[in-house]
């Protein structure tokens, strides 16, 4: 390995080691009593616990302070890497980018967690769906939603079926059809077709 090489894997593993700790986190969140009309959410979209839990969905409530928590063990650089966060330019805070979202963990192919797709769940100006912005880790074009799981199913069945986002994704798993995957509200790329 080169040093450029030890260094983007020393990159990669704080990327990965930030997101695991906000994916259990705000995983563990929508659990929580307060948050239950996250929780109704999902069910009354036919998303049981076992699937919330299988795709580890989660939920970030509104004016969390888990940057806070971050900062004690990674460095600001670090973290702003992720793109989890943002930083307002008036108060100089970090924001959280899936403030008061539903979270749908973005996997690559080894099921390392690279990026988030958020939905809004009460009525909002906020636009409803969005995505973690394009990392040094994580490239929209080169990414294709529940890959890492359809991919296990290669000795059964020798295709999949392309759908549009994250929710049709899920449901469709939640109704027995496993081998399904979204390019995640893109179009869909040449990259793409050749990982699938």
């Amino acid at each position: 390995f080169s040093t450029m090489d030890l260094k983007k894997e020393k990159r990669f593993n704080s990327y990965k080691n930030i997101f695991n700790e906000y994916l259990d986190f705000f995983h563990g969140q929508i659990f929580k009593s307060e948050n239950n009309f996250a929780l109704s959410y999902l069910e009354k979209r036919g998303i049981n616990q076992n699937i919330i839990k299988e795709f580890k969905l989660g939920y970030v409530p509104w004016q969390n302070n888990f940057y806070q928590k971050l900062i004690s063990n990674f460095t600001e650089e670090e973290i702003s890497l992720t793109g989890l966060f943002y930083k307002n330019d008036k108060t100089k805070k970090f924001i959280d980018r899936f403030n008061s979202r539903i979270i749908f963990p973005i996997n690559n192919l080894t099921g390392n967690t690279i990026a988030f797709g958020g939905r809004i769940i009460k009525e909002s100006k906020l636009a409803k769906y969005i995505n973690s912005p394009e990392t040094e880790f994580y490239k929209k074009g080169r990414t294709v939603f529940n890959l890492d799981r359809a991919k296990t199913l290669r000795s059964e069945v020798d295709e999949v079926i392309i759908v549009e986002g994250y929710m049709d994704v899920i449901s469709l798993h939640a109704a027995g059809i496993k081998n399904i995957i979204s390019n995640s509200g893109t179009a869909l790329t040449e990259t793409q077709i050749e990982l699938i």
